[in-house]
């Protein structure tokens, strides 16, 4: 069955679903459906569903509370470095694999970005691994929080599980541009955008729990270990930022450093950073827990 095709047909199924039981389930159901019938096998499912999957929203980071010597985000795990005039934050990690068949339904993201460790804008670009029921989704997205509330997935910019992506976002004469280079397949993507009310305050490196549409924080995917940075990409300049006194990688930022280490609202540590490399530039973050 060709692709088109088989988007109307799925289309026309989904409406008939969502009309008996409501939207909110329609999409699993008709997933099941067709794959009761045969019409998508685990290889069609990543490709059919990274285009239907509800947009995700990559907020700023939550904070659960403090600890000595780290910080705890209900959605964020990874690292922050804090100053002023941020322009320049550089990322590369390894998309990770999901285990859907252990957690099915949930998501995991993983990116590079300028605010929203304490203020309310967040510019950022990345990947996403998530579990539509136990069917895989691995795609590449971008996200100008509030311009764009929720991702917006990039389109002819596949990625799969291993694949080496470096990203950036930069800032310059009002407007920051997000750039993402997926390493394996030499492809390049690229947007510019102005965004009031970003304060520059900070960059980060970060694995997350995204958010639905109304805010709550969605179930953790099991990613296993999410690669940040030279030391695991070989990517060169990455994981390095610049702002108005600090040109470097994270190590460079000294007391202005932020581990974060994610744990629900129910004090369920669901993924943990490990130390930086001794060059500073790269690490590790573990899934734990949904």
């Amino acid at each position: 069955m060709k692709n088109g095709m088989f988007g109307k047909t799925i289309q026309r199924v989904q409406q008939t679903v969502e009309n008996a039981i409501g939207s909110k389930i329609a999409y699993t159901a008709t997933l099941a459906l067709f794959m009761l019938n045969g019409l998508v096998s685990a290889q069609s499912g990543p490709a059919l569903t990274a285009a239907a999957v509800t947009p995700r929203q990559h907020a700023p980071m939550r904070l659960h509370r403090l600890v000595p010597g780290a910080i705890q985000a209900e959605n964020w795990s990874g690292y922050a470095v804090t100053g002023s005039a941020f322009t320049a934050a550089n990322g590369s990690w390894h998309v990770p694999e999901v285990q859907c068949n252990k957690t099915p339904n949930t998501y995991s993201s993983f990116w590079v970005g300028i605010d929203g460790f304490s203020d309310t804008t967040v510019e950022q670009v990345g990947t996403s691994s998530y579990c539509v029921g136990t069917t895989p989704v691995y795609f590449a997205w971008y996200e100008f929080v509030p311009t764009n509330p929720t991702e917006v997935t990039i389109g002819n910019f596949p990625v799969v599980p291993g694949d080496v992506i470096g990203a950036s976002v930069t800032y310059s004469d009002g407007k920051f541009t997000v750039g993402i280079h997926n390493h394996n397949t030499g492809q390049e993507f690229h947007k510019t955008m102005a965004l009031a009310g970003a304060q520059r305050s900070s960059a980060e490196w970060i694995a997350e729990a995204p958010s639905n549409t109304s805010g709550g924080i969605l179930p953790l995917a099991d990613f296993d270990v999410a690669n940040f940075g030279f030391d695991y990409t070989a990517d060169s300049n990455t994981n390095t930022a610049r702002d108005s006194s600090t040109v470097g990688p994270i190590s460079a930022f000294g007391s202005h450093i932020e581990e974060i280490t994610m744990v629900s609202s129910k004090n369920v540590t669901e993924a943990v950073p490990t130390s930086l490399t001794k060059d500073g530039t790269s690490f590790r973050v573990f899934w734990k827990a949904e």
